[in-house]
């Protein structure tokens, strides 16, 4: 007996969805989902008769990329920049690169400036007894 083949069907496109299925589709809360339609990051987007907001395919997609460069740490202007970028077709990759690059740049000068601050106390708590007398090498550091 042939196997038989379950082939999937193509996806729907999305219906209009509400701001609480358009954050679990995006996985963007309902609340930064108002905040970044406030800042301009999402365009204005259609509403119901009563008012409701109704996200379709676009948006989604729109707050997925946000959510996306939020999880790599882009700042919001960069993210703003980026967005355009990503919306120009004709845009040049070597400007994506550019704030691609500006923030890896920055990430590492945090990074350099949090393992100064680790070792410092680091070396501060190992020079403290940690016993019951009131001297502290740390409290000494915080306060010079």
């Amino acid at each position: 007996m042939p196997e038989s083949k379950h082939i999937m069907p193509a996806a729907a496109p999305l219906g209009p969805l509400n701001i609480g299925q358009a954050a679990a589709r995006s996985g963007v809360t309902a609340k930064m989902i108002r905040h970044y339609e406030a800042l301009g990051l999402l365009p204005k987007v259609s509403r119901t008769d009563s008012g409701y907001r109704q996200y379709g395919e676009a948006e989604i997609h729109t707050l997925s990329f946000i959510k996306r460069a939020r999880s790599l740490g882009f700042s919001m202007a960069e993210i703003v920049a980026l967005l355009k970028l990503w919306q120009n077709k004709r845009r040049a990759s070597a400007d994506v690169k550019r704030i691609a690059l500006e923030h890896v740049a920055d990430l590492e000068r945090r990074i350099a400036e949090m393992a100064a601050m680790r070792d410092t106390l680091g070396y501060l708590a190992a020079c403290c007894h940690g016993d019951h007398r009131p001297d502290c090498p740390i409290l000494g550091e915080l306060a010079a």
